[in-house]
């Protein structure tokens, strides 16, 4: 049984989980989505999003607490200076997960991870929809009249 094991393993000892994470959150960072198993994106989205977090309030002491966790200077810089900018009024969920489908070779759940905020063709959809009004579907033509046969007529003969 599973009881109070919160802890996704992924099979490996813990400084090779914390070091590959560590590697993975750089390569999102860096990228801005990263494809990978199912198993690994989950446990990359709670390493990841806790620093996203952090960086949105740049202070030496967040700093350091990131740069402990990532240990890549370039990809804590980009967090802080790029990142924090664009997820700044957001309250968390910052990154999304994909589903792909199997892998070819060992047939293993594929997924891509991504920062929310940085695909242009959700936030292209959304920004739409704000704007765009509701329209109704019969105001659309004009009020039809009933035509007056005599009045025609006598129109008809009055223009010859």
């Amino acid at each position: 049984m599973r009881h109070g094991k919160k802890v996704n393993h992924l099979g490996r000892k813990t400084a090779h989980r914390k070091s590959m994470l560590a590697n993975m959150a750089c390569s999102l960072i860096e990228h801005k989505r990263i494809n990978t198993t199912v198993a690994k994106a989950k446990a990359l989205k709670q390493f990841v999003e806790p620093m996203i977090t952090k960086s949105k309030e740049d202070t030496t002491h967040n700093r350091r607490i990131v740069m402990a966790r990532l240990r890549q200077k370039e990809a804590v810089t980009e967090l802080f200076r790029e990142v924090a900018v664009k997820v700044g009024d957001r309250p968390g969920g910052y990154t999304r997960i994909i589903k792909l489908g199997n892998r070819l070779g060992d047939n293993a759940d594929m997924a891509m991870i991504e920062l929310v905020d940085y695909n242009e063709l959700y936030n292209a959809g959304k920004a739409t929809k704000t704007k765009s009004t509701r329209r109704s579907r019969r105001g659309g033509s004009k009020p039809v009249t009933p035509v007056d046969t005599k009045a025609t007529k006598e129109a008809e003969k009055e223009e010859e």
